[in-house]
């Protein structure tokens, strides 16, 4: 897969999102992408040629590994990845509505300046109306996901760790046979650092879903607080 083309994409809206969105999007690709692509990979390359069975009887070996690794760890993460990452989309295309609605009242009031419509193009758009509701929607998305690959992992690979021995009676083994996965402490290692740094994801998601909830709740009260304010001074005025 194209990580380059992927992280081109998502990106575009980091100039749009809070700070800790942005902390968001750099642990993302530096912690998880980045380590995916250059370490996680080469570990995980001899996963199924360097899963050895004590028999020579054909087919027991692959058997035996399709039944204890149901999916490559590599395929998984690549898939977490892609789904956690696809509801930044929702709001990378509601900004992309948004310049389009104001271009077309722009150019309809008669105005065609090129460096406005560039202007309009690269601005950046506030965190408020659906745009706010856009966001908070697709940070709580990134959490369900996250939340339910996890519950997979831990599922598949009980208590996050990659077991040494294996014992396998499927067919067409002869009999229970012991096989051996290769480098089980190394990819135990990657395993417990990527769900980490997936843990970390789910933290700053929801950090950021109460700093979005917290700043509109505080603007509200500080509106409602100056409504209250002008109506007492209009109050005591109108009684001089």
């Amino acid at each position: 897969m194209n990580w380059v083309s992927f992280y081109a994409v998502i990106s575009g809206v980091n100039r749009h999102s809070t700070g800790i969105g942005r902390i968001w999007i750099s642990v993302l690709f530096i912690f998880r992408i980045l380590v995916l692509v250059v370490a996680a990979e080469s570990v995980w390359g001899d996963e199924k040629s360097g899963f050895t069975c004590n028999t020579q009887q054909p087919g027991c070996n692959s058997v035996c590994y399709d039944h204890f690794f149901p999916i490559s760890h590599i395929r998984l993460w690549a898939l977490q990845l892609i789904l956690v990452s696809t509801p930044a989309l929702l709001v990378a295309m509601h900004v992309a509505h948004r310049r389009h609605v104001d271009k077309r009242l722009y150019r309809q009031s008669g105005r065609t300046n090129p460096k406005d419509l560039e202007q309009i193009k690269t601005q950046k758009m506030k965190i408020t109306g659906a745009l706010w509701w856009t966001y908070v929607i697709s940070l709580f998305f990134r959490i369900v996901l996250e939340v339910i690959f996890m519950y997979l992992f831990y599922m598949i690979y009980p208590g996050y760790k990659m077991i040494r021995l294996v014992k396998c009676d499927s067919y067409p083994c002869p009999n229970t046979v012991d096989c051996f996965v290769s480098r089980p402490t190394e990819k135990t290692v990657f395993t417990v650092f990527m769900l980490a740094a997936s843990g970390v994801c789910i933290l700053l998601n929801i950090a950021e879903v109460f700093f979005l909830v917290g700043k509109v709740c505080s603007k509200h009260l500080h509106n409602a607080g100056d409504s209250t304010m002008g109506a007492w001074i209009q109050q005591k005025l109108c009684s001089l």
